[in-house]
């Protein structure tokens, strides 16, 4: 396991500070506020430290209240909202300088057998000929109001390696495009056995993670604008929401296919499917996001 993807677990191995408070750290990043992959991963890394082990995820769904500050600490406290023969309920509170910067409802459910069906994996090429984020982000370096952009984007995602399928929303300003996008990823290194956090829930929380980095990227693209990056454009998260279906593995590689369906008021729709490499469709996402064009 590299130093990155060390780092980013020790990110998520949150301190407990009472039975059912814990305390997470945070670290630099892209635009002045946390990250909100990382705020919703801690909160469920909380959220699962009071459940049994045998009982992993199979939803959340969070509101982003306020920025957070990445240069203080983040204070997650649970409530035990029920504890019932198949599922197990927790909300968590993520509190920063007195005030509520987050709030997640999870839930949690015992290995059940069911009836099954699924959406089939949409096609998409083989993640290991696409370029890495190396080899693609420096050829976008004039487009960035801030030549340090590339630097920060790649040591922001040191620890996962996500591969676009197509060309980022930053490649091709101006010009709009069908409302999709398709990105591979997987943690740059498998995931050992010596983890605080047990599997499963070490490998949802980290797509949980990932989740957060692209999903608003359909938006963009139909309307041929370039990102925060470019400063076309301003947002933030407002609400986040996951169905875990089936088992995954983070350091095997993931699709996740994106769309959006709909902009309007100043706010954007983005949904989004994970697929496991062999076509399993493993979690469904939907989250909407300020999307603001700056006067």
């Amino acid at each position: 396991m590299n130093d990155d993807l060390r780092s980013l677990l020790d990110l998520l191995a949150l301190e407990r500070i009472e039975e059912d408070i814990f305390r997470g750290q945070s670290r630099a990043s892209l635009v002045p506020r946390v990250f909100g992959g990382q705020v919703a991963a801690q909160a469920l890394v909380a959220a699962g430290r009071t459940v049994p082990a045998d009982r992993p995820p199979h939803s959340l769904h969070a509101y982003f209240l306020r920025p957070g500050d990445p240069g203080a600490p983040i204070v997650y406290t649970v409530d035990r909202i029920r504890d019932g023969r198949s599922f197990t309920t927790r909300r968590v509170v993520a509190v920063q300088h007195g005030q509520p910067i987050f709030h997640l409802s999870a839930s949690f459910q015992a290995d059940e057998e069911g009836l099954e069906h699924q959406e089939p994996m949409p096609p998409a090429p083989d993640p290991l000929e696409l370029p890495t984020a190396a080899e693609m982000l420096p050829r976008y370096a004039d487009r960035f109001t801030d030549p340090g952009v590339v630097d920060r984007l790649l040591e922001s995602r040191a620890a996962i390696d996500l591969r676009y399928v197509d060309e980022p929303p930053f490649g091709t300003v101006g010009e709009a495009r069908e409302p999709r996008s398709q990105v591979w990823f997987r943690t740059r290194g498998k995931l050992d056995g010596d983890t605080v956090i047990p599997r499963p829930l070490l490998d949802i929380c980290l797509v949980t993670y990932v989740s957060d980095m692209t999903l608003l990227d359909s938006i963009l693209l139909a309307h041929g604008r370039g990102g925060w990056a470019v400063g076309d454009v301003v947002g933030a998260s407002l609400d986040h929401a996951m169905w875990f279906h089936r088992p995954l593995r983070a350091d095997d590689w993931l699709l996740y296919d994106q769309e959006s369906p709909t902009a309007q008021g100043g706010r954007g729709l983005g949904k989004g499917r994970i697929f496991t490499a062999d076509g399993a469709l493993a979690v469904s996402v939907i989250q909407e996001g300020v999307i603001r064009v700056p006067r």
